[in-house]
């Protein structure tokens, strides 16, 4: 860890009063060392972390931290506070402040010895002794592992320094008393041996106690931890447990599912396990290995603060034999949220995941059916929708059949938007199981004239009917038939009585008002809509926000015969969405010296992404400029959608960008609203990079050829309004 933290980045008077100024203090040093290149752009992801969860610990220990592409290599800064300051831990303020930062590519290694020092953290030695050291070399070299603190016997409290995954066989060698079996099953998990290890003593043993489970053994407990960035509070959380199993006489093994990637428990150590807890705040990965055991299911900072609590509260759901439901034969681990575990997602976002995954499913059936419609006008003409079917007439020779043909063929993939739209949003809810509900749903809901609102009702309740059934204890005999027949067959059921019968009416007659107000859209509230689009479009550049927009676009113009007003509101949300790369791409051309080399660079690349309306080439100069650069796009994408339905320009097809013009209504037009708002998006940009002040005497921000934020010698940069 020599390489992570050095004296230049502790400060034992950190004077900062709020969790912000702290984290610009210790943030402005790794600055100073080259170990971040953006400040604003590093304190944006920091203050992104701690807007989900905030990381003050019990203790006095705050601990903020994030993975960001401003960092170069993996990085620790220290701060002590005489006054303590609040980062949300319920007994007060912390007085130990550690700034933890990973580049977004950060390998294995490093964020493994990260995930050692977050565990050390627990230690209440290490943290006493960081109280009372009274230099920044000696603060620096406790951290690194060079010095080991002293417990009050005279004995070192750390039995290795946090440098490696040796860490754990470390500890498991100075333990004489160990199990052979059960060091055996820690080094299987990784980083699970402390507890593991030191625990699993044989039946009988002063550790093993009165406390143990059985007369076959001590109580044995798996667990898994996790928390939105991997770094630290999964790593403590795991610590915590560990320590209060050693006070317990129980055997737990830990599997803390970090940033890093995790390495899984053999299958044998969960076989055996008499017990499951999960102290975690993202979807534990390939849950269903856990099926079938009581378990207790908490929120990662529980597992910090009151592990013991957990482990009793485990033991007595197991003395009452209360299990959670086994996995079904053939089940795969978890469904697709759970298995993609985001390290950035939490529950709150699951309605969004859930949502995200049926429309990440259907823009491949509108963009391929939209291209294809409106191929078929152009070849075919405005009347090519009356054409009869290919299979009756059709001449080689003849554009007009040719464009019949691709018509047709587009009308056809739009047809499967809804039921995909429904099937997918019920998969991401309950995997496979809610595909055949939730495609049977959007098939109702077309029937019923529904539409997209259907759809989306049709799959959040397939999903939800599904894995009301899943929960049900079914006996051995029928677990088998239960995902191919029983659960298709009971949720199907249900969702069409829902869907004909309950909800179908309501929702159509909602469509119906939708499709309505929109085709009376003219003038005024065309233009008004427009904006609004625009701004959307622009918010945050491929996230929700902008797939509601998009959606509702689209929703508009999957139909054989897409109404004027669908077909504006298409074209004004498509030339919106192509302003922030674009206008990215030109203020890095026109004042290349605001923006740092590596931004230069992805400026080349936001031309060709902009032109084909692909808003995420704007991603990274929005992650580190966020405030300057998100605001600016927003007024030129609400320019360019307002401009767009004044102009009455229109669009069939859902994607394609410049690609597509010759299939745009009013191109002219419509190519003078999206450089109206580039140009703005770009001065806006120009205007508020320039009149961002650097420390006096320092290079200003991006002019140096590295690409860092250099500052003025013996000088710290000054704050800059973010």
């Amino acid at each position: 860890m020599s390489d992570m933290i050095t004296a230049d980045l502790v400060d034992l008077d950190l004077s900062a009063d709020t969790k912000e100024a702290a984290a610009r203090s210790l943030a402005e040093r790794m600055v100073a060392q080259g170990r971040v290149t953006d400040l604003d752009g590093f304190l944006a992801d920091v203050a992104a972390r701690e807007a989900q969860m905030p990381t003050g610990l019990d203790g006095g220990i705050g601990i903020p931290h994030c993975r960001s592409a401003h960092v170069t290599e993996p990085t620790l800064a220290f701060g002590r506070s005489a006054a303590g300051i609040d980062f949300g831990a319920p007994d007060g303020p912390a007085d130990l402040i550690f700034l933890i930062a990973a580049p977004a590519g950060a390998d294995d290694a490093h964020l493994t010895i990260l995930s050692s020092l977050a565990r050390q953290l627990m230690n209440a030695d290490f943290t006493a002794a960081l109280r009372s050291v009274p230099d920044a070399e000696g603060a620096a070299a406790l951290i690194r592992g060079d010095e080991a603190p002293r417990a009050a016997g005279g004995t070192d409290a750390l039995s290795a320094a946090p440098a490696s995954d040796d860490s754990a066989s470390a500890s498991a060698s100075q333990d004489s008393a160990v199990a052979p079996g059960a060091a055996s099953a820690g080094a299987t998990a990784g980083r699970t041996a402390p507890a593991a290890t030191g625990a699993a003593t044989p039946a009988g043993s002063a550790t093993a106690g009165p406390a143990a489970g059985s007369a076959e053994g001590p109580f044995r407990i798996v667990a898994v931890t996790s928390c939105p960035t991997g770094i630290a509070h999964t790593y403590m959380a795991a610590e915590s447990l560990e320590n209060a199993g050693r006070e317990a006489g129980v055997e737990i093994t830990v599997e803390p599912q970090g940033s890093a990637g995790f390495t899984r428990l053999d299958p044998a150590v969960i076989a055996a396990a008499d017990a499951v807890i999960f102290a975690h705040d993202v979807p534990v990965r390939e849950k269903d290995r856990f099926a079938g055991k009581p378990t207790v299911d908490v929120g990662v900072k529980a597992g910090i603060k009151r592990p013991a609590e957990l482990i009793a509260e485990v033991r007595e759901k197991a003395a009452r034999g209360e299990t959670t439901a086994p996995a079904a034969a053939g089940q795969d681990a978890g469904t697709p949220v759970e298995r993609a575990g985001d390290s950035t997602e939490g529950y709150g976002t699951k309605l969004r995941t859930w949502l995200m995954s049926g429309v990440s499913y259907m823009v491949p059936f509108v963009a391929a059916g939209g291209l294809l419609i409106a191929l078929g006008f152009a070849i075919g003409g405005y009347k090519i929708n009356k054409a009869p079917s290919v299979m009756d007439h059709f001449i080689w020779t003849q554009a007009d059949s040719w464009g019949a043909l691709l018509f047709q063929i587009g009308g056809v993939a739009f047809g499967f938007l809804v039921p995909v739209l429904a099937g997918y949003i019920a998969y991401g809810m309950a995997d496979r199981p809610g595909l055949v509900p939730g495609f049977v749903g959007g098939a109702i809901s077309l029937t019923i004239n529904a539409g997209f609102l259907g759809g989306l009702a049709a799959g959040l309740i397939a999903g939800g009917v599904v894995m009301a059934i899943q929960r049900v204890r079914i006996p051995a005999a029928l677990r088998g038939i239960m995902p191919v027949v029983v659960i298709p067959l009971i949720s199907s059921a249900i969702v069409g009585f829902l869907m004909f019968v309950v909800i179908g009416k309501p929702i159509a007659s909602a469509q119906k008002a939708m499709t309505d107000w929109l085709g009376g859209l003219t003038g005024t509230n065309a233009v008004l809509l427009g904006a609004l689009l625009g701004l959307m479009m622009c918010f945050d550049l491929g996230g929700p926000v902008n797939k509601v927009a998009y959606t509702f676009a689209t929703a508009g113009i999957a139909v054989s015969d897409p109404g004027d007003s669908a077909m504006k509101i298409m074209a004004a949300v498509m030339a919106a969405g192509m302003v922030p790369p674009l206008s990215m791409a030109l203020a890095t051309t026109v004042r290349g010296k605001l923006f740092t080399p590596t931004e230069r660079e992805n400026g080349k690349a936001a031309w060709v992404l902009g032109a084909s309306f692909i808003s995420e080439g704007a991603i990274p100069f929005a992650a580190a400029d966020p405030l300057r650069v998100i605001p600016s796009s927003m007024v030129g994408g609400a320019i360019t959608g307002a401009l767009s339905m004044a102009s009455g320009a229109t669009l069939r097809a859902p994607h394609g960008g410049i690609f597509v013009v010759p299939l745009i209504g009013n191109p002219l037009l419509y190519l003078v609203a999206i450089a109206a708002g580039v140009c703005a998006t770009t001065a806006l940009v120009v205007l508020l990079k320039g009149l961002r002040k650097p420390a006096p005497g320092a290079t200003p921000t991006g002019t140096a050829d590295d690409g860092t934020t250099p500052t003025a010698p013996g000088r710290k940069e000054q704050p800059v309004a973010a």
